[in-house]
């Protein structure tokens, strides 16, 4: 038996009807405000850990600054005990985990035929910067908005969903372009 024999070849499992996955997603997003008594969201995660990593670096800093006040609260429990926390490393880890359930897990930059690697991280990370930025100045980031303030009926977050719905498919057009 050689190498290759010796290698089980696993195919991806198909992915899960979209209209069973949104289901899905709206109960836990009923779930979270009946428990929690609010509703999903990610950026406060983020925002939780940087509080807590600035206040180790400069407190002084931090007690004059309200953005960190914010996340920090009255210093009487640790912003890393945010629930929002705990959501995004669930996230993360219900991701990696369903990834290897489904053979889907491997080492890969998917990219059109026109950009190289390097390329393609450096727009990816540029674009995770912009989207970082603008979940700070909308207050929330995506799945906060639509999620979150689209169950709650929040005209912001629906004219918010709808222009990102038509900038995508306005800018679809020169994207498609760079993968072929």
């Amino acid at each position: 038996m050689n190498h290759q024999e010796s290698q089980i070849n696993f195919q991806p499992k198909p992915y899960m009807n979209p209209y069973l996955a949104g289901i899905g997603l709206g109960l836990v997003l009923l779930l979270s405000f009946v428990i929690m008594g609010r509703g999903l969201g990610a950026s406060g995660a983020f925002s939780s850990l940087l509080s807590a990593g600035m206040e180790k670096i400069s407190p002084e800093h931090v007690k004059s600054n309200e953005f960190y006040l914010e996340y920090l609260g009255d210093g009487t429990t640790s912003p890393l005990k945010d629930w929002l926390v705990f959501e995004v490393i669930g996230v993360f880890a219900g991701g990696l985990l369903s990834g290897a359930l489904a053979h889907r897990i491997k080492k890969d930059i998917e990219k059109g035929p026109r950009i190289s690697n390097f390329g393609r991280l450096a727009f990816a990370f540029i674009g995770g910067a912009m989207m970082g930025f603008g979940a700070k100045l909308a207050r929330g980031c995506t799945s906060g908005q639509a999620l979150t303030g689209g169950a709650l009926l929040n005209v912001g977050s629906w004219a918010f969903m709808l222009c990102v719905f038509a900038g995508a498919y306005a800018f679809a057009y020169f994207m498609r372009r760079q993968w072929r």
